[in-house]
């Protein structure tokens, strides 16, 4: 999972990054600090890998990862070359989901390219730079698809059709991922690897004084919560300068300090679980004495294309799949005790792998 932190200039964004990744993106009081994509893998939080790992006395742990890419300040003009434009664009165009960092929080003492705070303008400054790179990329596509109407291949009319929808959605000024679709159009709009049709994680970027506070007392969140529902895409509130400072505490350390603000959870927790939402993720988990981890695939997988994720030949020689529930092995303290009780299934082919699902899968090649 591939996801691009973007967001205006100095609104935060490089702070969360740093807090998040560790991996010391620049920050500084002036646009562009960050020229180059700096790009931080990081292990997804799971509790569950450290309780198997005692349970088996495992060798080694190895959890599921997210890469997150800390892509350059945009300004308007980006769409033509503005600015960094053209690398912002180049590079957000890689990645699976955007978490856009909209900044939420009065600062005198760090400047706005806008001179002054407004979360829905700084939103709207980026989603029409990405709206105006897709209708050009669309534009270019439809009038292919309308020349090659002449062949008389119904194929190249059914495309048009799509694309001229398409087009005259963004003409409007809305985001592809907005525009209602057939499964099969879903399919081919995704062929068309448009910036606007990437989900997005809109980010409030609050200040430390109004951390704890209620997001209905939150004037400036509350505008982009209803501008995020608006478009049925994903919101958090998170306060990059807190999660800086959290991310350079120990680990019993970092729990108190989230005590003290009233948190149950870091803002990494919260992002990951936000962006496996978003992009219909799960974990399910394997465990021996040499290594217990996780293995991120899509909702809906099968048992032998999760097998495929391990190796091909999990897929290809794929028999059955042994599989008995976290909760479950927990409980009884082992795998051999869980098919003792009758807690382990043998599942087959057509089985669709759920979230926490320990399993043992069997092959033949």
């Amino acid at each position: 999972m591939k996801l691009g932190v973007v967001g205006l200039p100095n609104v935060g964004k490089s702070t969360l990054f740093n807090a998040i990744t560790h991996a010391g993106a620049e920050c500084a009081n002036y646009p562009f600090c960050t020229i180059e994509p700096n790009v931080g893998i990081v292990a997804v939080p799971d509790v569950r890998l450290d309780v198997l790992g005692k349970m088996y006395n495992t060798k080694k742990i190895t959890p599921a990862v997210v890469e997150f890419v800390d892509i350059a300040g945009l300004v308007k003009g980006a769409s033509k070359g503005e600015g960094l434009g053209n690398k912002f664009l180049a590079n957000i165009r890689e990645t699976d989901a955007i978490v856009h960092v909209v900044r939420c929080f009065e600062d005198e003492n760090i400047t706005h390219v806008d001179a002054d705070i407004d979360p829905l303008r700084d939103i709207e400054t980026i989603n029409l730079e990405l709206i105006f790179a897709d209708t050009d990329s669309v534009k270019k596509r439809l009038d292919k698809a309308i020349s090659m109407t002449k062949t008389g291949d119904k194929k190249y009319k059914i495309e048009a059709e799509f694309l001229q929808k398409l087009f005259d959605h963004l003409s409007e000024m809305k985001p592809a991922r907005t525009l209602p679709v057939t499964d099969d159009e879903k399919d081919y709009l995704k062929t068309l690897f448009l910036l606007t049709a990437k989900p997005v994680i809109y980010t409030a970027n609050i200040g430390e004084k109004d951390m704890g506070k209620d997001e209905k007392d939150l004037p400036l969140v509350q505008k982009l919560i209803e501008f995020a529902n608006s478009e049925n895409a994903e919101h958090m509130v998170i306060c990059a300068k807190i999660e800086e400072e959290l991310s350079m505490l120990e680990p019993d350390e970092q729990q108190m300090f989230l005590e003290e603000y009233g948190l149950k959870e870091s803002g990494l927790d919260r992002l990951v679980k936000t962006s496996y939402k978003l992009l219909g993720l799960l974990s399910y988990l394997t465990a021996g004495e040499k290594e217990v981890r996780a293995w991120t695939i899509e909702q809906g997988t099968k048992a032998p294309q999760a097998a495929g994720k391990i190796h091909s030949d999990f897929e290809k020689g794929f028999i059955r799949a042994e599989i008995v529930d976290y909760d479950v092995l927990v409980e009884l303290g082992s795998f051999n005790a869980a098919k003792e009780k009758g807690k382990v299934r043998s599942e087959g082919k057509e089985y669709v792998i759920k979230d926490g699902d320990v399993v043992l899968f069997r092959f033949n090649v």
